[in-house]
């Protein structure tokens, strides 16, 4: 029974003490990605701060039918 546990226990994956990068690489990368979040976060808190509180309501408005829309690309023809 011990040599069964002996032989689950072993260390099959080489030695661990080398290329040892990985845990300061992961602790950057985490860091890294929450100050990229903070940072967007606030910025979309800024964008939002600076929307109206009500935008007007386009059902309600009373020269909207008569308007014609005007497409940028139609050119007078030339003489």
């Amino acid at each position: 029974m011990t040599a069964a546990a002996q032989v689950l226990a072993e260390n099959n994956f080489g030695d661990t003490r080398t290329g040892g990068l990985a845990g300061p690489m992961g602790l950057f990368l985490i860091v890294l990605l929450g100050t990229a979040t903070v940072l967007l976060i606030r910025n979309m808190n800024s964008r939002l701060r600076r929307l109206p509180d009500r935008f007007p309501d386009q059902r309600t408005d009373t020269g909207g039918a008569e308007r014609a829309v005007v497409d940028p690309t139609d050119r007078p023809s030339a003489p």
